[in-house]
């Protein structure tokens, strides 16, 4: 993902190689919410994400945290 707009409440990010297809990561789940060494997202940054509600709108909700990331997998895992 890369971010394409940011405001206070989180940023919105564009799925690599899917032009036009958006999401969006709250401000909490970036890791610079948490960790004071970590800059907020800025317009280009790319990131790693999961889906934590695809059917949010107007975008599917995100997050950019590992410990969000590493539930993720472990539930694909078991599927």
């Amino acid at each position: 993902m890369t971010v394409v707009g940011v405001a206070a409440v989180g940023a919105k990010v564009e799925v690599d190689g899917q032009g036009g297809v958006f999401g969006f990561v709250d401000q909490t789940k970036h890791p610079s919410w948490w960790d004071e060494g970590v800059a907020p997202p800025r317009p280009g940054d790319k990131l790693h994400v999961c889906v934590l509600d695809s059917g949010r709108e107007p975008y599917p909700r995100l997050s950019a945290l590992r410990v969000d990331i590493g539930i993720a997998r472990t539930l694909r895992r078991e599927e």
